[in-house]
């Protein structure tokens, strides 16, 4: 019952923190410190039922991106989506063909949510000085797909902040248009991301070792809590800045830092 309790709290904070640009791989690893720590492979799908709620809030776009790919503004768009994931993907598996591990320090975590708040006011101040523009272009496209690579190398660092900021940066500076590119192209990575840990495991003879239970359970509560929060998100942003999820990071890298010697 304790550890069903666990893998619950665990889905619910992946479901909130996934598309709130705070970190979710970061605040997964400060969890399981109190909570258990879980395999790659449960992080990573839990982490795909959070991107499951996105395909539902978005049904109706998904549905339009491949229906009507004879319009050139919609295969354009679609192309620009799967350019960004394509260059996750090949990012990615030089990485782990290189065999990167990924990094659970408490510390590096700490940092990467500080320097990344102070990014996040210095970025959405800079892109408030531009004109308004929605357009997604090749190069907001082709930095994503670097910036989702960077945020998983570093926990801490946000996939869906480092997407977002580095979208209104490159020239998407409406906070709706970049957050919307930044969760689609979100969709095939952490899909994929799943798949892949699902062959290593079958691959490696570990698929029966799997705790499928807990794993369902996490994967469901995420889905859930991750619908609310992402369409709370967009409500959000409609006529706020990112400035509190900004000082949130920074005030929560710094208690961190300061509790690092008790947490360890």
């Amino acid at each position: 019952m304790t550890d069903l309790l666990n893998v619950t709290l665990l889905g619910i904070i992946e479901g909130i923190t996934e598309f709130l640009p705070i970190s979710s791989t970061g605040h997964l690893l400060i969890a399981e410190r109190w909570l258990g720590q879980r395999s790659d492979l449960f992080n990573i799908v839990i982490q795909a039922g959070a991107i499951l709620a996105v395909c539902l809030i978005y049904r109706q776009r998904i549905v339009a991106l491949l229906s009507s790919w004879r319009d050139p503004a919609q295969r354009d768009y679609l192309a620009k989506l799967i350019v960004a994931f394509l260059i996750t993907a090949v990012l990615g598996l030089i990485a782990v063909k290189h065999g990167f591990q990924l990094p659970t320090q408490l510390n590096g975590v700490a940092w990467a949510l500080i320097i990344g708040g102070f990014w996040m006011i210095a970025a959405e101040q800079i892109a408030a000085r531009r004109p308004a523009s929605s357009k997604v272009t090749w190069t907001v496209a082709i930095l994503v797909g670097i910036a989702q690579m960077v945020a998983g190398l570093f926990p801490g660092t946000s996939r869906s902040g480092a997407t977002i900021f580095i979208a209104l940066l490159a020239g998407t500076n409406n906070r709706s248009a970049a957050s919307e590119f930044a969760f689609l192209v979100g969709i095939p990575t952490m899909f994929a991301a799943s798949g892949y840990e699902l062959f290593d495991k079958y691959h490696h003879g570990q698929i029966d070792n799997v705790n499928w239970t807990a794993v369902a359970i996490g994967f469901v509560v995420s889905t859930i809590v991750a619908f609310i929060s992402v369409k709370w998100l967009l409500h959000y942003i409609q006529t706020r800045r990112f400035t509190v999820f900004a000082v949130y990071r920074i005030i929560f890298g710094v208690l961190l830092l300061t509790l690092l010697p008790a947490a360890g």
